[in-house]
């Protein structure tokens, strides 16, 4: 007899891709990264053409290329956009696919029914579960994919093995970033006796942990109220800029301690240092990067597990979830 988990699993996957809702919610996704990436792209490619031209010029004289100092290129830079697509554009459908997966059964009464087979309370949450999590997996690696390939055809620099296996890393938490939020939609909506309900706590979770908490703390961080920065603009020496920072250690401690307690956060420090969006970590080999962002993956890691075994071990009752 075939695993009650894997069969309620599949069955979701199937309803999913049967009323086009995983190609409408993928679609949107890609829509919003590509749109952020291809402006940067042709910008950079711009950039490139520049160089190559130069170069090729100086040769027909008869000088050395070595005269022009090659610039820099960092394609991977350019999926800062897609990055930041997934962080608020992803958490939101994730938001919708959890809510989705709970209700289904619910708005067909069909739920009271299932319980009654052969089939423990536990595998059907657990069925549920890993539908949800397979349709993000499978959007977000289109998404991902289709980005690299746009990465590698427009910005006339090729992406290396390393960059795919820093994008494969980077799939692999996005993953578990969403999985986030779609555990938290789905447990509202499983135990709630309103679906309404629980959609709007969700996205008042969304808007809170998204949106306000890791902007609160950018805004409170003095460096980001100039462009590149106050100490760069006062032309402050970096020990001088530790002493003064010394002088503000408790506003700090709180302006950190807001931005931290957003998983949006720890996604954002983690993805931009891995695809080198961030200037101190271009350039670095991966392994320094994993060991100094360990703590931020540990977290986005123990917030999924967590949801995840809250989910399953917290019963059902079958009386509320036939109630609309």
């Amino acid at each position: 007899m075939r695993n009650p988990l894997f069969t309620i699993a599949t069955k979701d996957i199937r309803d999913a891709t049967r009323d086009r809702f995983l190609a409408i919610t993928t679609g949107f996704l890609v829509l919003a990264a590509l749109t952020a990436l291809i402006t940067g792209a042709i910008a950079l490619s711009s950039d490139v053409a520049t160089y190559a031209a130069a170069k090729a010029t100086l040769l027909a004289l008869g000088k050395s290329a070595a005269a022009i100092k090659p610039p820099e290129f960092y394609p991977m830079r350019l999926l800062r956009g897609a990055i930041e697509q997934i962080e608020i554009v992803g958490a939101a459908i994730a938001i919708l696919i959890g809510f989705r997966a709970a209700s289904a059964e619910r708005g067909r009464q069909t739920l009271a029914l299932i319980l009654t087979r052969p089939v423990r309370r536990w595998q059907f949450t657990g069925g549920k579960i890993v539908a949800g999590i397979g349709l993000l997996a499978f959007g977000l690696a289109v998404v991902l994919a289709l980005c690299a390939v746009l990465l590698h055809l427009m910005s006339g620099i090729g992406l290396t093995g390393n960059d795919l296996g820093r994008m494969a890393l980077v799939w692999a938490i996005s993953v578990l970033y969403m999985a986030s939020f779609f555990l938290a939609s789905f447990l509202l909506t499983l135990h709630l006796s309103r679906p309404s309900t629980a959609l709007l706590i969700a996205f008042a979770l969304w808007l809170v942990i998204v949106l306000v908490a890791p902007q609160i703390g950018d805004t409170m961080d003095p460096d980001n109220q100039v462009a590149g920065g106050v100490f760069k603009a006062l032309s402050i020496s970096r020990p001088d800029q530790l002493t003064i920072m010394q002088t503000y250690a408790g506003f700090e401690a709180v302006r950190n301690g807001i931005e931290v307690a957003s998983i949006t956060k720890h996604f954002e420090r983690f993805t931009f240092a891995v695809l080198g969006i961030k200037a101190t970590y271009t350039g670095l080999p991966l392994g320094p990067i994993l060991t100094e962002k360990a703590l931020d993956v540990l977290w986005i890691i123990l917030a999924a597990l967590g949801l995840t075994g809250l989910t399953l071990a917290l019963p059902l009752n079958p009386k509320t979830l036939t109630q609309e």
